[in-house]
Formats: structure tokens, sequence, C-alpha cells
């Protein structure tokens, strides 16, 4: 337990209806009694029961509020917490804070009621950081991931291979100390497979894709000669009037940029100015920034006029976009013609690919939406999505290999087993069991300060 009572604003700082003050720490009922006068005094500071009364310091009233009192070990840190719901005015918080930090308490830095929660043994390391993914959750699959983390849903993987190689160094290790009743060739050959078969366990779950969409989202641009539909296709899929929509070719001549949520994906749209050859010069730009945003994107919708035959700047297109991720659309598909049915032979696309659709009607849209959602994918119920996690789960991977190729190569089993505790040291270090001060400050550094 900390010595210490922290402080601080639990919601957003700024102006609006409610503001929740935090107290966490061995003076945190102290604190309450002395600011709060509860209006129903027979239920006065009852363990978890919400009470209505006034906040009063040295003779002055500060608010009336709403307030309870959670006792240790039952709260989020595991210590007394103290949680007081004040009217969400900047100069009602900070004069509530103030005596807060009067009556002895100090402000909590980033993270820190987290923190504790860890060090007091509520939650681990990788329950602690899918609190901030949580709190940060880009949409609605990043919040599933957050969940199953916070609930040790992927981290269960983790603890699983953990299990696993103590018991695998424990037969190591026995047949180290008892080298006349287990030959290092029985040791091997039962060992070595499975250190192999983990190893490959953990590489398998480190999601890099996945975690940099749940993270960032999906970056989507969408391209195409000029007035082929793009800027209408990017309202239509926005579902409001972001881009200029006119008939003159080369009306978008910069990137528009929205965002939208697609089945619980974020995804980043860009509008791209109309590539082409130009003698204007602000087109030229417009035509350079769009094909920067092209390559650095995970997606591409190549927008094709299905009211015109392809031509050169088609064709100067698809070559730029040739050997990435793409997603072929024929827009316009409420002007098309039989006569219309031999221009889609030309562009010799992959069928699974391509789509017919017309940004004015909609129709195609939501078949658009499905290809875009089963792009972004979904990580796996074991996945790991934390960039720190698959990257220890990487070094304990590489360090499994180097054991098992030892153990195959003759080498003494003593050198495997430091391989092998190089491995369970990283694992450790994902759900906390190994840590540093240095590792702590630097996951907690990234939280807000009343969390």
């Amino acid at each position: 337990m900390f010595s210490t009572t922290i402080a601080a604003l639990a919601t957003p700082p700024g102006t609006g209806g409610l503001a929740v003050i935090r107290i966490s720490g061995p003076k945190a009922e102290d604190i309450l009694r002395a600011l709060f006068v509860p209006a129903n005094k027979s239920k006065a500071f009852a363990p978890r029961y919400f009470m209505y009364g006034h906040l009063v310091f040295e003779g002055r009233a500060l608010d009336e509020c709403m307030a309870v009192l959670m006792p240790a070990p039952n709260s989020y840190t595991r210590e007394d917490v103290a949680e007081i719901q004040v009217h969400g005015g900047e100069t009602v918080v900070d004069s509530v804070l103030k005596a807060v930090f009067a009556l002895g308490a100090v402000p909590a830095q980033p993270g820190e009621f987290t923190r504790r929660a860890f060090e007091n043994g509520r939650i681990d390391l990788s329950q602690a950081e899918a609190v901030m993914q949580l709190i940060s959750a880009s949409g609605k699959l990043a919040r599933d991931a957050a969940l199953r983390q916070l609930e040790g849903g992927a981290l269960r993987f983790v603890r699983d291979a953990q299990g696993e190689l103590i018991r695998l160094i424990s037969g190591v290790t026995a047949a180290i100390d008892y080298p006349e009743e287990i030959s290092q060739e029985e040791a091997v050959g039962e060992i070595a497979p499975d250190l192999l078969s983990l190893a490959a366990s953990l590489l398998s779950a480190c999601d890099e894709r996945s975690a940099q969409i749940l993270e960032e989202g999906l970056n989507v641009v969408i391209c195409g000669k000029p007035n082929a539909g793009k800027s209408s296709l990017l309202n239509a899929l926005l579902m409001e009037e972001k881009a200029i929509v006119t008939d003159i070719p080369g009306t978008t001549r910069d990137l528009v940029s929205g965002s939208v949520q697609i089945d619980g994906v974020k995804v980043h749209l860009q509008d791209t100015a109309g590539i082409r050859d130009s003698n204007d010069t602000v087109e030229r730009i417009g035509v350079e920034r769009a094909k920067k945003a092209i390559k650095s994107a995970d997606l591409r919708l190549m927008v094709l006029d299905a009211d015109r035959k392809p031509d050169q700047e088609d064709e100067d297109i698809l070559n730029l976009i040739s050997g990435m991720d793409n997603l072929y659309l024929f827009n316009k598909s409420d002007l098309l013609t039989p006569r219309h049915e031999d221009y889609f032979e030309a562009y010799d696309l992959p069928k699974e690919q391509t789509l017919r659709l017309s940004a004015l009607t909609g129709e195609g849209l939501e078949l658009l939406k499905k290809r875009i959602r089963e792009f972004a994918g979904q990580p796996g119920q074991t996945a790991l999505t934390s960039l720190r996690h698959m990257s220890l789960a990487r070094s304990a991977a590489e360090a499994l290999i180097r054991a098992a190729n030892a153990m195959q190569q003759d080498l003494p089993l003593d050198l495997g087993a430091v391989d092998l505790n190089e491995a369970l040291a990283a694992l450790g270090e994902i759900t906390g069991e190994n840590f540093s001060e240095r590792l702590l400050d630097e996951v907690f550094s990234t939280f807000c300060v009343g969390k």
C-alpha cells in the first residue's frame, strides 16, 4: 500500500454538466468526511452508497454534489477511494481540488490510479494497458479488443504459454540435475519439438497489421482520373457533402479527408485530385500529393468511369497502383447500357477485386463497405494487438528457437536453459511479473491524469 493520498479530476477538463473528482489512499475517507456534509445523516458514509449533500471548506460552501466512499480492498486501486460528483464548471472543480489538496492529498500523476491498481495486485500490467486502449479506442473493433485484453482473454494465451514453458524448463532442469536417469538425447527428443511449437504459436499471435488498424484506423484513398466520380463517392461514404462535386474535370485539387465507422472499424478516407498531366500549377501540386497519398494508404479505391471507354490516363493510374491492395470500382452504373459491357473486359482486372456501383444512387455502396470491412480483418481471440506485447513475444520466441537449436546441436543443456529463462522473463514483462520502474514509467506515461 502507498503512504500518500492522490487526487485528480477523473473527467475531461472544461465546462460540462458533471465533473468527477477521484481521491485514493489512506486519507481518502478523512478528506471526504472533512469536506462533505450529507443530507441524510442516517446513511452517511455507508460503503458504496451514493450520498447527496454539500461540500463545505473553512465555512464556505463549494457546491452541492453526490459522493461515494469505496473502502479498500473493494475499489479500483484496492485502496480507500472517494469520488465526488460536482457541477462541471472549471471554477467549481478548481475550488474543490484546492480544498482536497489542502486536506492532505497530492496531485495524481498520469495513470497513477491505474498504476496503483497494478502494484496493489488488482490487475496485471497487460490489463492496465488495456484500460488506456479502451479509453482511446477509435472504433468498436478496437473497443472489443481492449475489453478482451482487460478481461484477460488474449492474455490468457500468454499465461498458458508461461505454464507450458515452465513445464519445459522443469524437464531441462531434471535432465541437468539427474543425467544418470535422463540422457541429453532423451531430453532433447522430448523438449526441442515442443519449444519450436511454442515459438511458432507466439509468433502467430503477433498481429502487427491488426494492431495498427485498431490503434490508428484504416487509411483508404480514393483515386482515379478527373471526373470519374471520386468526390461523389467520398460524399456518399461519409453521408455528407464533404467534397465539391461538379461536371468540370479537375474540381478537386487537394486532398479532402473524412472519417467514418464501417462495422466497428474507423476508416480514414481521402479524396484525391484526378491524376492526369496538366499545365495548371495548382493542379500539378494536387496530383503530386495524390500520388504520395496513394503510396502510403492501406487500401486504394480506384474509381473508373463506367460510362466511358478506358484511356491512357486510366492505364497510367492502374500501372501506378499495380501490386498494391486495391479495389476497382466501375462508377456510374446507373448510366450503363448493354454497349458498356465490352469496356469491362478491356481493363482485365481481378474479378474478386472489382465492383460496380453508383455513387449517385447508392447502388453497390453497401457491398463496397462490406469489402472494406473484410479487408480490415479481425484480430483473433488470442491475437496480441499491443506493439509492446508483440515485441516481447517475438523476443521470447527467438530465445525458444535458440534453445531448441542448441539442444539439437548437442550443446550443453545449461546453454539452452539460459535461453529458456530469457524467454520466460520476456513473457513475464507482458503480464508485469517482471517489471522495472522504468518500464512502469513508460507504460503509464501515456495515461490521462484522472485514470
